[in-house]
Formats: C-alpha cells, structure tokens, sequence
C-alpha cells in the first residue's frame, strides 16, 4: 500500500473548488499525455524538463493539491499555471451560471478547471484529435511521446518521457509517424513541425489578443477554425475562444436556438455576448457534459 511518505518532499496548494478527476477526464491536453489513478486521485506527467507527480487531497469543495518533488518553487508555479488556480471559480460560476443547463452541468462537475499546457503540445493534440476519439487521441499521443520523447525520471527513479519540443519531430519520417497511429495527420503534424521550429515563435504570440492569436495560429498547416480556438483556450489561456466542434455545434443548436442549424461563427458569437469574458469556460462544461452524456448511452 502506497503512503503519501513514500513520494517524498512536497509542495502544497490550497484552493477552493478544484476537482483533478473531472479536469483529466474533460478531455484537454492533459487527458491525452498525462497518465491517471482515479484510485489515488494522481496524475503523472512531464512539464518543462520536470516529472510532476501531482496528487489532490479533495474534501467539503476544497483541496489540497501536492507535487512531488526537488524543485518546489517550480512546481509550485506550474500547478498555479497549469490548473489556473488563480482563477476565482465563485465568481465564473456566477457569470456563467445564466440558465438551468450550465447550473445543472456545474453542480455535477463542479471543480473542473480550464488548464493552460504548452502551446506545442496543444496544437500537435489538438491536430491529432480531429476526426478522432480521446481513446485513440491518448494512443496516438503516448506513442510519439514514447517514440520521441526525452527520458526523465521521478525521484524514485521511476521513468517518464517529455513530450517532444517542435525540433524533434522535425526529424520524424511520415513512414514513422504513420507506424503511431497518426494516419492522414502525419503530414498536418510534420509540417506544423517544420513551420513551429522555423517560421513561428508559439511563445511570442500575442495571448491576450483573441483574433490576432488566431490569426496566426491559423498559418500553420493543419489548424482551422476550431483547433485554432482549441489551442488558444488551453495552450494560451484565452478565455473568448469557443472552439465548436460537432458536439458543442449539437449543444448550442439543441439548448440555446430551439434545433435551429447555425453556423459555428453565430454560436460564437452568441457565446461573446450570453457569457462574456468567461465564455471558455462555459465550453468546456457544455462540451464535457455532451462528451460524457454520449459515452454513457452508448
């Protein structure tokens, strides 16, 4: 039976409404390269160079988040990063909760946060993802990771793999990346490589600027409407994006415009103007609930 000593030195953070279940499971990037113990309530996965081993201790709507590790002050700054922990999830409840359909989703999976992931991972996830199942998204992703990925070790010598820098996959053959799993996008993701690697800073892109990061986002090849709002959501933390996929398009039409067809550009539209500044978190209830609906049914 494994304790809590067994880990080592770690770094608590306190924060209200926090669910690390319902965050893993709502299908961000984490989802697909992070490894879960529901048992344990623990995630694995590599960020910047650093194993992270992140446990969440949940009790009464609150919890005490805890990394584990060497490097404190680092993993200190990622889980207030990466989870948003910052973010005053009261106050977004409250400005979402316009209708009985978002309050009924937040009371069921209340605690699941937005989370901000290195924007190359997001947009090589989010390439992956189209036309695509999180089942096979998670094989796809796990398998480039181990394929290219650097070795790292946690502090009981445990082994895990980074997720491979734009640089690397430059290297990878459309042979190799097809042998992953990749299929027809292993052209999208070579040329994302090359283009993110030779042509683009993803680190310099202007965040706070919705269209303008769009924009940009949208020059590299195999990023459209919809993965371009995907990656500026959960790789830039911009919370006007409202990626409208196949499942928030059904959503939005069933709820919000009485089974009308609309365009993905009016959903957005009507999202900016009924949720405001928080409308990217409105998203992620709406399309975790329709996700997770479909699944059960089926």
């Amino acid at each position: 039976m494994e304790k809590q000593s067994d880990y080592g030195p770690a770094v608590n953070v306190n924060v209200k409404d926090f669910s690390l279940r319902h965050t893993f499971e709502s299908a961000q990037p984490l989802t697909f390269y992070a490894d879960y113990s529901a048992e344990m309530n623990m995630l694995r996965y590599a960020s910047d160079g650093i194993p992270m081993l992140v446990r969440s201790h949940e009790k009464n709507g609150g919890a005490v988040i805890s990394a584990y590790g060497q490097k404190k002050k680092k993993m200190a700054e990622e889980l207030v990063k990466r989870f948003r922990l910052d973010d005053d999830m009261r106050s977004i409840y409250k400005a979402i909760s316009k209708d009985s359909h978002i309050e009924g989703m937040i009371k069921k999976y209340r605690g699941m946060r937005l989370t901000v992931n290195d924007p190359w991972e997001t947009t090589v996830c989010f390439i992956i993802s189209q036309f695509n199942n999180v089942k096979r998204i998670r094989l796809i992703v796990s398998n480039i990771v181990e394929r290219f990925g650097e070795q790292l070790a946690y502090e009981d010598g445990t082994a895990i793999k980074s997720f491979p820098e734009s640089a690397r996959l430059t290297e990878a053959t459309d042979n190799e990346l097809r042998a992953l799993g990749t299929g027809f996008r292993s052209k999208y993701l070579i040329n994302a490589a090359e283009f993110c690697t030779n042509n683009i800073d993803l680190y310099k892109l202007p965040k706070n600027n919705y269209d303008k990061l769009k924009e940009r986002l949208m020059e590299i090849d195999g990023v459209g409407e919809k993965v371009a709002d995907c990656i500026a959501l959960m790789g830039y933390g911009n919370l006007e994006a409202f990626p409208t996929d196949v499942w928030i398009k059904r959503t939005m039409e069933k709820l919000y415009f009485d089974g009308k067809k609309v365009k993905p550009r009016d959903i957005h539209e009507f999202a900016k103007d009924y949720w405001g500044k928080y409308a990217g978190y409105a998203q992620q209830y709406l399309f975790h609930n329709a996700r997770t609906n479909k699944e059960q049914k089926v």
